[in-house]
């Protein structure tokens, strides 16, 4: 991993300077919404600043501008793959038998074919991920996410806080290098212009507007992403209502009316906006995964709908890598091979592909240039290094190898930064490297 310069000189020799440009962060970041609620002791009462570094990371502007222009084709690309449903049912069919959360989702997507679709637009709010690979200079995309696609609210308001820090650093210079960002806006905006289409389309038979959904987690502490999102949609539209619901609740109070139309306490819902539901963890038992399955019956424009949601697994983005499949989705050339530039190498470890057991036999061997990922999002389950092999030992022989992909390991430059954390009296000076998400909204 190779390492670069920060925009600003670090570490900053005045400690005095330093202090108090941390306490200065840690307190507009809390005045500004950057917060979550903690993880290790929840209260509703309180909440604390969400970690953030001090100082903005370098990234290539040609790279950053070539991410966002190929984000258009990238949703066209999820809208397409999921309404390609014998394309998305072949490709998943080996793991539906190894992963049991993957199959109820897949089984909730065929009831639903076979009954006949009741809301056929679906909203889409994405988050494309890249890592600038170090030895080629170019970006290459890390996931696709198709489902509670976090921190668009807390990354639109971050860089101020940013633009503040270098103006008192007086680096007045770069501060127009800081990049603008529309997400929370756009998200907003996304989600109202279904909201409208809906209420266009679907007279109620209540005075009352219906409400947008926001699906979420019994104790999430990702409140300050989520809350900022429903106040802009409040600012942008007033009388629209956002009603917050766990699975569980959704369950014990959810009705399908006249035409599948969904009532949550009485509620009608035009908008079902999923913030959970993306892991096994959600789903206690058969009344959640019930609820899962009326709100995808319904007449309610899903954020996201099954289909879209099974789009944005990693199989999808491994068998979307396989020569000539991109070819399927997308025809125009230079919109083709500017999609193709920023895939990695992403393996399949399918018994029934004659490629995979020299793809395991070589990860095992040399298991720090991949990356072993399974069917899941929200964090913290792709295995590395040493861990690949001893489970790849393990599981080889085993059909539970169809749960995973393997990928080539992006190797990112890394930057000297503070990493400012709740509950550290000083920062943290470390090497660090960058992601970088582009967000993007679909209806169709």
């Amino acid at each position: 991993m190779s390492s670069q310069q920060l925009c600003v000189p670090v570490p900053i020799k005045d400690k005095e300077f330093l202090a108090e440009l941390v306490e200065k962060g840690k307190d507009w970041t809390l005045l500004h919404g950057i917060a979550r609620r903690s993880k290790d002791h929840f209260s509703h009462d309180t909440i604390t600043f969400a970690p953030f570094l001090l100082f903005p990371s370098t990234f290539p502007e040609t790279e950053f501008k070539k991410a966002k222009k190929i984000q258009t084709t990238l949703n066209q690309l999820m809208h397409t793959v999921a309404h390609d449903h014998q394309f998305l049912l072949n490709s998943l069919s080996e793991i539906t038998n190894v992963d049991p959360f993957m199959a109820r989702l897949v089984q909730i997507y065929q009831e639903i074919l076979t009954e006949g679709v009741t809301q056929k637009v679906s909203l889409g709010l994405f988050r494309s991920d890249y890592m600038v690979d170090s030895p080629t200079g170019t970006i290459k995309q890390v996931e696709f996410n198709t489902i509670a696609s976090s921190f668009g609210a807390l990354t639109s308001i971050l860089p101020n806080w940013h633009r503040q820090v270098l103006s008192l650093c007086g680096l007045h210079d770069k501060i127009d290098n800081i990049p603008l960002s529309n997400t929370l806006t756009g998200y907003a905006s996304g989600i109202l212009q279904a909201y409208d289409l809906y209420h266009s389309r679907i007279r109620s038979k209540s005075f009352v507007s219906p409400a947008i959904l926001f699906v979420i987690e019994d104790n999430g502490f990702n409140v300050g992403d989520q809350r900022l999102l429903e106040f802009e949609i409040q600012r942008q539209a007033p009388h629209v209502r956002v009603i917050r619901r766990s699975l569980t609740d959704i369950g014990n109070h959810l009705q399908l009316g006249d035409r599948r139309r969904l009532y949550i306490t009485g509620i009608e819902i035009a908008i079902v906006y999923y913030r959970a539901g993306y892991s096994p963890a959600a789903y206690y038992s058969e009344l959640e995964w019930d609820a899962r399955l009326q709100m995808e019956r319904s007449l309610a424009i899903k954020c996201p709908s099954v289909q879209y949601q099974l789009a944005g697994s990693k199989k999808i983005q491994q068998e979307l890598a396989r020569p000539g499949i991109l070819e399927k989705f997308i025809t125009d050339p230079e919109e083709l091979i500017a999609v193709r530039d920023v895939f990695t190498g992403l393996y399949s470890l399918d018994m029934n592909d004659p490629k995979s057991d020299d793809t395991i036999r070589l990860a095992i061997d040399e298991p720090s240039k991949f990356v072993l990922k399974p069917q899941r999002e929200g964090g913290g389950n792709n295995l590395y290094d040493e861990d690949i092999s001893e489970y790849l030992k393990k599981i080889k022989t085993s059909e539970e190898r169809h749960a995973w992909i393997l990928m080539d390991k992006i190797q990112p430059p890394s930057f000297k930064n503070y990493i400012v954390r709740p509950g550290f009296t000083e920062p943290t000076f470390s090497d660090v490297v960058s992601e970088l998400g582009i967000f993007g909204v679909t209806i169709g």
